[in-house]
């Protein structure tokens, strides 16, 4: 690896008897994070579709940590993002039998598929990366804010800069579908979500929790698994050979997630987005607070919330 951007996690804070929720963590980014949390002593529940691998990966971490001192809990729910009815009956699951929820990851995406549909109908990068997190959120929110201090990281990407935010067809039923163009409006929805999240927030009086989005990088992870099928096959090789010089691993990938999850200087701040494990700008398009509360509130109707649902008086 022979990039020039690797910071880390300075952060050696503990985590012991907090809950931590982490979605698609049973590779990539997410388990490397779901590792770091265990091992400064958090309850960890991995949120995964596939159960399987997420067993897999739980058992893993398990030896990789065997030995070590004032490790926390591993565990492992079922949790398909691409379907509101799973993610309802996950959030309804969580909300039942957890007492408290410290932290909430939605780490999980997909990258450049062909056009796909979820169950609900939704453009599948849309329906994954934006609207399943947006309704878990909303739906854990009022528990999260009971924790507090508690804290909500979104991971995006710098590939927000390729997204045009359109919510006339924000499912990409009218336009020549872009498989880069609608990675790009899911990643751009994650920063304009937690921007507008982190405002209504303190318009409600909540100081205990703390929004963060963020770039992990480029890294070699499987979310690249579908360029093949997208453009030709082959890219995917290529895009790891020519891109491994400068790609992270998904240990260095995880950091910023880890540093808006656990350090003591981001808790003092929300609504930011970060790289590299500080704060950075994005574009003009992420910091539109207009389109912000448009897409707040066609959200709430497309994942079927009443408009004047509030998930902050609890």
């Amino acid at each position: 690896m022979m990039g020039l951007f690797n910071a880390k996690c300075a952060s050696t804070a503990r985590l012991d008897g907090k809950t931590a929720v982490i979605t698609g963590c049973n590779t990539g980014i997410g388990k490397i994070t779901a590792r770091d949390l265990y091992q400064r002593g958090a309850k960890v529940i991995m949120a995964c579709r596939n159960l399987e691998k997420a067993k897999e990966a739980m058992e893993e971490i398990k030896q990789e940590c065997k030995g070590q001192e004032n490790l926390g809990n591993l565990s492992v729910i079922p949790l398909d993002l691409s379907s509101l009815k799973s993610v309802r009956d996950i959030a309804l699951q969580l909300n039942e039998e957890e007492k408290k929820i410290d932290l909430l990851i939605n780490n999980a995406g997909v990258m450049m598929c062909p056009l796909e549909r979820t169950a609900d109908g939704f453009e599948m990068q849309i329906g994954t990366n934006h609207f399943g997190h947006f309704l878990l959120t909303m739906l854990l929110l009022p528990k999260i804010i009971k924790s507090a201090p508690a804290r909500i990281v979104n991971v995006s990407s710098l590939a927000h800069m390729n997204g045009k935010l359109d919510l006339d067809d924000i499912n990409w039923e009218k336009r020549s579908y872009s498989a880069i163009g609608a990675y790009g409006q899911s990643k751009l929805c994650n920063i304009l979500f937690t921007r507008q999240l982190a405002l209504k927030l303190k318009e409600s009086g909540i100081t205990g929790v703390t929004v963060y989005s963020l770039h992990p990088g480029v890294i070699n992870t499987e979310l690249t698994r579908h360029l093949d099928s997208t453009y030709f096959q082959g890219l995917t090789r290529m895009f790891k050979a020519v891109g491994g010089w400068f790609m992270k691993t998904p240990e260095q990938g995880a950091q910023t997630t880890i540093h808006c999850a656990v350090s003591e200087e981001a808790g003092k701040e929300t609504g930011l987005y970060y790289a590299e494990c500080k704060p950075t700008s994005s574009t003009s398009a992420a910091e539109n607070m207009e389109d912000a509360k448009k897409l707040w509130i066609e959200s709430l109707k497309i994942v079927n919330l009443p408009e004047n649902f509030d998930p902050f008086t609890i």
